[in-house]
């Protein structure tokens, strides 16, 4: 296994010096372990110099997580005769228990049904020849905590005769007197204007030294809205 405190050398000038040595005790055991990695599997791991509440000190402690990806991604693994496309995807981890920041019920393709569990938005750049995707953005999504629904008086029961009245049914097509609407002009909906606020955190930082052109998304986003969005970040969507 290379010496990975030489790997993090290009991240001094953003972290400690104590986070570095955190590091190069901390990456080694998650590469190790196998199965379900937590701060007490990471401890044990560790050995000398990597104690339960120093992992905990660890995670405690608030980094700039996207300065650092991008550092090491220019540093280490940037090839400036290839091409890159930025990715992005939502990836579902399932978690018991109720204390954890941002639970909640998130759908799993994996289970392909509502999971309990932590759910997370990533963006990646895809290298085009090696076909390899490398993460440089993650974000936690939260659901937006729902108002209280008020109680609704219930509904007196229909009758028989109410019961058997045909229903009126609306006509197929184009509403009579609608107007052509401009497609260049919608709401975004919360989860694309936080897409959107990553992407251009993501471009302000990458866009003078690594140009990029297309964003790729996945089924979901396959409508006019995702391809708005897109456009007003100056990107082209593949969906």
């Amino acid at each position: 296994m290379p010496n990975i405190l030489a790997l993090l050398e290009c991240l001094q000038r953003h972290t400690t010096r104590t986070t570095l040595r955190r590091w190069s005790r901390i990456i080694p055991a998650i590469l190790a372990m196998s199965g379900r990695i937590t701060m007490l599997g990471i401890s044990r791991w560790c050995g000398k110099g990597g104690s339960y509440r120093t992992i905990q000190r660890f995670f405690a402690s608030s980094l700039p997580w996207a300065v650092l990806f991008w550092v090491f991604f220019k540093e280490h693994i940037f090839c400036s005769k290839e091409t890159y496309i930025l990715a992005g995807d939502e990836v579902v981890v399932s978690k018991a228990g109720e204390k954890s920041y941002g639970i909640d019920r998130f759908f799993s393709s994996l289970y392909e049904k509502p999971i309990l569990g932590l759910s997370f938005f990533t963006l990646s750049l895809v290298s085009v020849e090696k076909r390899k995707a490398f993460p440089i953005s993650v974000e936690q999504i939260i659901k937006p905590k729902e108002d209280k629904v008020k109680k609704v008086a219930e509904k007196p029961k229909s009758s028989k005769n109410e019961l058997n009245t045909e229903t009126i049914k609306k006509k197929g097509g184009r509403p009579k007197g609608s107007r052509t609407k401009d497609k260049k002009e919608v709401n975004l909906t919360p989860d694309f204007l936080r897409i959107r606020c990553m992407v251009q955190d993501l471009l302000k930082k990458i866009s003078k030294f690594l140009p990029l052109t297309y964003l790729v998304l996945d089924g979901y986003f396959g409508n006019n809205k995702a391809v708005v969005m897109a456009r007003q970040l100056g990107l082209h969507l593949i969906c």
